[in-house]
């Protein structure tokens, strides 16, 4: 990811101790843990892919109890930050933080397929190639009938639709052109390459989308 991001792309403040909080993660917590409870399986094995301060995966572990959910994250110090989170909330279906580099290719090779991976504000922060490893990859670590749910900011059919779209996408592309927002259309085609058989795109509070694949 690059190194010199806007001031807005991903802000997290020193909290007690190693926690780190994220005013935006604080923010939409809630109606992602609605999103997840109304298109999340209610048991098995899930994956959170660049899990950040850890809040929205202690959320996501009470939302879905019967989950068993493993946090990831490339930066050392949020990964210490969501082991201090998972040790406040003392949660049996939360695991400890792992590294995970999600636009590395053969990353699915690592364990076994699982039932649920989730990505949350990350695809506007890096290329279109990583991108499209990533999606790939995710679709390659699901089972089948697994899904993959991901969030965050999106063109709409090549077009950016709010002010505030148009002015953050400049500021990531200013920083590092190879990044910014990615086409919702580009989006379902790359996730059904990938191999999912239905995928469902719901638009989202902020004008945000979410994009529900599910694996054939």
């Amino acid at each position: 990811m690059t190194k010199d991001l806007p001031k807005n792309a991903s802000v997290a403040t020193a909290m007690e101790g190693a926690k780190l909080h994220a005013p935006s993660a604080a923010r939409n917590t809630d109606f992602l843990c609605d999103l997840l409870k109304k298109h999340a399986p209610s048991s098995g094995q899930a994956l959170e892919i660049a899990s950040g301060t850890g809040q929205h995966i202690v959320a996501f572990a009470k939302t879905l109890p019967g989950v068993t959910w493993q946090p990831t994250e490339v930066e050392e110090a949020r990964r210490a930050s969501i082991d201090a989170y998972r040790a406040e909330a003392n949660l049996p279906n939360l695991r400890p933080a792992r590294l995970l580099d999600a636009t590395r290719p053969d990353w699915h090779r690592a364990g076994p397929p699982v039932d649920l991976i989730v990505l949350v504000n990350l695809l506007h922060l890096i290329s279109g190639t990583a991108t499209q490893t990533l999606l790939h990859e995710a679709l390659a670590a699901l089972r089948v009938g697994g899904r993959f749910i991901l969030y965050g900011p999106f063109k709409r059919a090549g077009a950016l639709t709010s002010p505030g779209d148009i002015r953050f996408d400049a500021d990531l592309r200013a920083a590092d052109p190879t990044i910014g927002y990615k086409d919702d259309l580009d989006i379902v085609r790359q996730l059904t390459t990938a191999g999912a058989a239905s995928v469902q795109r719901i638009d989202m509070l902020a004008n945000n989308l979410a994009f529900v694949a599910t694996k054939g």
